[in-house]
């Protein structure tokens, strides 16, 4: 797969199929997930894979409940989801939660049936800093073996249940980072078009200052592929 077709078509997937993944997939999502950049190779990392349906089923109703908890705050105003980046369309902003909210509902009524979770742990992480070049990278690899996923934080609401279940050697100080649903997409990939282009979100040498060139629509897209499919 060619680099910028995983770049630009690697989104959050929550719709997902009960088809498992394959030992030899999951340990390749991982093995490109261990070479991210980390600081000074510290490699305060470890991943948790989980695919026993009875711990799943544990996790789906203490998702839905940790989800329950992010909309009455975003319900009522609080919480990171509640307000718009500076600058944007309050409108389109509330938009984008109602359309997530849907897709949501559906991961969260349909959570038993995800083949695969992926609790990823860090120690001493400095905001992400080292963790979440990890995650992203195991998002890019769980793409280019057509596995969609999506990640959250939301099970940080009952990080001591979720501790307790993992069996999770806290005194060592290891915090959960993220949860990753992974499985093969029901849906299609595709370019996330919702995105506010470059030149808007982008300054040069002071912020405020004009970028210098505009980005009216996204540089790559799948024509390009299939263009270079039909040359070749």
């Amino acid at each position: 797969m060619d680099l910028y077709e995983a770049l630009y078509t690697t989104r959050m997937m929550r719709r997902l199929r009960p088809d498992p993944i394959p030992l030899e997939t999951q340990a390749r999502i991982l093995d490109a997930a261990v070479r991210a950049p980390n600081g000074g190779n510290t490699q305060r990392w470890h991943f948790v894979a989980v695919d026993d349906r009875g711990l799943i089923r544990e996790f789906a109703e203490l998702f839905r409940q940790a989800r329950a908890i992010e909309y009455e705050k975003y319900r009522t105003g609080a919480g990171p989801m509640a307000a718009p980046a500076p600058g944007a369309d309050p409108a389109a902003h509330a938009e984008t939660m109602r359309r997530m909210q849907g897709s949501g509902n559906y991961l969260a009524d349909h959570f038993e049936e995800i083949p695969l979770l992926l609790f990823v742990f860090a120690i001493d992480d400095l905001g992400g800093a080292n963790i979440y070049p990890a995650i992203w990278s195991a998002l890019l690899a769980a793409r280019a073996e057509g596995v969609g996923g999506v990640m959250t934080m939301v099970l940080r609401n009952f990080e001591d249940k979720v501790n307790e279940l993992l069996g999770v050697p806290v005194g060592q100080g290891w915090k959960m980072s993220a949860m990753l649903a992974l499985g093969y997409p029901r849906g299609r990939w595709g370019v996330a078009a919702n995105r506010r282009p470059v030149h808007e979100v982008s300054s040069r040498n002071h912020w405020g200052e004009p970028f210098g060139v505009e980005v009216p629509e996204p540089l790559w897209s799948p024509r390009e592929t299939a263009g270079l499919a039909a040359a070749g």
